[in-house]
């Protein structure tokens, strides 16, 4: 074999191994969605610190200014809607981690956990896009690898809202007048379109909240890789 056949040769593997290298790298992308007070981001904080290559998105992130939120005829700012967010702007931010996950606006948990049965860690990347209001919006449920929602009873919902601080404050009646109206609304909604959604107790430890979702997710990589590997 020629020198020019032989360089050609070594060219082509090597775009060749590029190629593999690309298919292999697994993202996935975790709604973590539900009820307000329910523990979505201490628990995607926690899981942050567990799995490799871990990214956060907040959905609180994405509130339009006050001045932008509509009031109803009651004085009640219409903050759990859809309208109150600069949702665009969020399905653009998660498309921009698919497309460039190792980008620096995204920044990663230290894990150091590692698993025999997965590759190495530098070829997992995982985001958690946490929020209250994730499964309403089209755009975003066709992103999502792997949907939690959280849940809370009425009471034990309202009693962790009223020892929370938020800017604005809830006014007299908020709770009753407008979260839990909209909470039971959204949540009905997006059941009658999709059901493939783990519901998890927020009343439950933040511990085994915490296992049930991180060993959950290890098992979609799994799936992952055995998807991959058989393509």
């Amino acid at each position: 074999m020629g020198r020019r056949t032989l360089a050609a040769a070594f060219e082509e593997a090597t775009v060749g191994r590029k190629e593999v290298d690309r298919i292999l790298i697994m993202k996935l992308v975790v709604g973590l969605g539900g009820v307000t007070n329910g523990g979505k981001t201490t628990l995607a904080e926690k899981l942050k610190k567990l799995l490799p290559n871990c990214s956060i998105i907040y959905q609180d992130d994405f509130f339009k200014p006050e001045s932008e939120v509509e009031t109803d005829e009651r004085g009640f700012k219409q903050y759990d809607v859809l309208d109150a967010l600069y949702i665009e702007e969020m399905v653009k931010s998660i498309h921009a981690w698919i497309e460039n996950p190792t980008s620096s606006s995204f920044s990663t948990g230290d894990s150091k956990v590692t698993h025999d049965n997965l590759r190495s860690a530098q070829e997992i990347h995982i985001l958690i896009v946490e929020g209250f209001l994730l499964y309403n919006y089209e755009p975003l449920n066709e992103l999502w690898n792997r949907r939690y929602f959280l849940t809370l009873p009425y009471e034990e919902c309202k009693r962790r809202r009223s020892t929370r601080v938020y800017q604005p404050a809830d006014p007299p009646g908020y709770f009753d007048g407008h979260v839990w109206p909209m909470y039971l609304k959204h949540k009905s909604e997006f059941e009658e379109k999709m059901s493939n959604i783990v519901y998890l107790d927020g009343t439950e430890s933040q511990e085994e909240l915490l296992s049930h979702m991180y060993n959950d997710i290890i098992q979609e990589l799994k799936i992952q890789k055995s998807e991959q590997v058989t393509a």
